[in-house]
């Protein structure tokens, strides 16, 4: 791939970043100028305020990737623990597992769950 395309990449990503900050911006001090004020008496805000009061609710609720792994990291870390579970099953353990989970699972999926047969007397 060449440097051109890299760089329209990379302001594609930057502007719709800054789109979505300034939508976020907007949609919050709307949501505060509406309610705040009337409900506890609070100032309105503008743009600037706004954006740091999200900031700041950013540092003190989630922090920016602090340490550890990222979400993506977690969901793959999960996963192979699960490969890990299943390899210790026996096969007959393992197929009654996964008839378990397609019972529980299955109707919340879009599919209808699937009725075990009895066996006939």
């Amino acid at each position: 791939m060449n440097r051109s395309f890299w760089l329209k990449k990379a302001v594609k990503l930057v502007f719709f970043a800054a789109l979505f900050v300034t939508v976020a911006v907007f949609v919050t001090m709307g949501l505060w100028n509406w309610l705040m004020p009337m409900l506890f008496h609070l100032p309105l805000l503008n743009f600037w305020q706004t954006l740091g009061l999200l900031v700041l609710s950013r540092i003190l609720t989630g922090g920016f990737g602090r340490g550890g792994r990222g979400g993506w990291a977690r969901g793959r870390a999960w996963k192979r623990q699960m490969v890990q579970r299943m390899e210790a099953f026996s096969p007959a353990e393992r197929e009654k597992f996964r008839q378990q989970m397609r019972s529980r699972c299955a109707g919340s999926w879009g599919r209808p769950a699937e009725v075990p047969a009895e066996p006939a007397a």
